[in-house]
């Protein structure tokens, strides 16, 4: 056999992991397109639903009759474009992971598979749940802050001046875009959504390797500062919204740690049952996880006795 049928044959699996790429990704964009094109549809409806918090809010304040506008010919157009990109990945994005699950499967081990599979079903649930919690509370505290504000503003202006008439100055009113007050919900949704996230992602590194629950509860400080930092940065400057942002991402980061020492826990008795591991080398914290882990864990009881 000549050189040049050894590179053909090497390059030949490459060309065949390519074109099965680009099949996965023609499907991931035609679904995504198909979910935009629904969503566009019934985009109106969408954006009512989105809209729901500060409409509440603003019936709460006294507007019985709750007004958002638009101030150029393109920009409802271009808002409902936005829902619908957002939308469409939503509902695309079972068939977009069904894709990527079918390309990367088959170079998986059994086991590989097994620990995979839960994270890419456990991922848009726990998206789903941020979404929802910013939506029904975050989105409409925000909403209470600053409107409710301006209200109490003018509230206190028309005391200071009672019974006197007024000679000067301009009343200000609010009059809402509906890609600006858009702009904050979709903001918060994906935020969220993304914060939510948290676990999965350090069970996956834990699960790799490049973390470890001692590690995690050694950085815990810093991980506090950080979460500070990403609530003021996420979050409208109001401290209700951002201290909510921070109490949940930390306690995901918690929850994060307890998933991440299951896994440690796991992989440590695997190593025991195999002779490669001393207990000797574990502090105490990390035998208490594995002495719960091992209680549980029927497999390992069987294995034991």
């Amino acid at each position: 056999m000549s050189a040049t049928d050894d590179i053909d044959d090497s390059t030949a699996p490459l060309i065949e992991h390519l074109a099965e790429l680009r099949t996965r990704l023609i499907r991931s964009v035609l679904a995504f397109i198909v979910g935009m094109i629904i969503c566009f549809s019934f985009g109106s409806a969408i954006l009512d639903f989105l809209l729901v918090p500060i409409e509440n809010t603003m019936r709460n304040l006294g507007n019985p009759n709750p007004v958002m506008q638009y101030t150029a010919p393109q920009e409802y157009f271009f808002t409902l474009i936005r829902i619908s990109m957002v939308g469409g990945l939503a509902i695309s994005f079972p068939v977009i992971a069904n894709q990527l699950w079918r390309f990367v499967a088959p170079g998986l081990y059994k086991n590989e598979k097994s620990a995979f599979l839960p994270f890419l079903i456990a991922s848009p649930v726990l998206f789903l749940m941020g979404a929802a919690f910013a939506h029904y509370v975050v989105v409409p505290l925000a909403m209470q802050f600053f409107l409710g504000f301006s209200d109490a503003a003018s509230y206190l202006a028309a005391l200071l001046t009672e019974g006197a008439e007024a000679t000067s100055g301009i009343d200000i009113v609010f009059n809402g875009k509906v890609n600006e007050s858009l702009d904050i919900t979709l903001k918060m949704i994906v935020a969220f959504g993304l914060c939510f996230q948290l676990p999965v992602l350090l069970t996956l590194m834990g699960k790799a390797g490049l973390v470890s629950a001692e590690g995690l509860r050694n950085v815990r400080k810093y991980a506090l500062v950080g979460i500070l930092l990403l609530a003021a940065l996420v979050t409208p400057p109001d401290v209700v919204t951002q201290l909510i942002l921070f109490v949940v991402v930390y306690g995901l980061y918690e929850v994060s740690i307890w998933l991440v020492a299951r896994v440690d826990a796991r992989r440590e008795a695997q190593l025991r049952a195999d002779g490669y591991y001393d207990d000797e080398d574990l502090d105490d914290e990390a035998l208490d996880d594995l002495a719960e882990f091992e209680a549980e864990d029927p497999i390992v009881e069987d294995r034991k006795e």
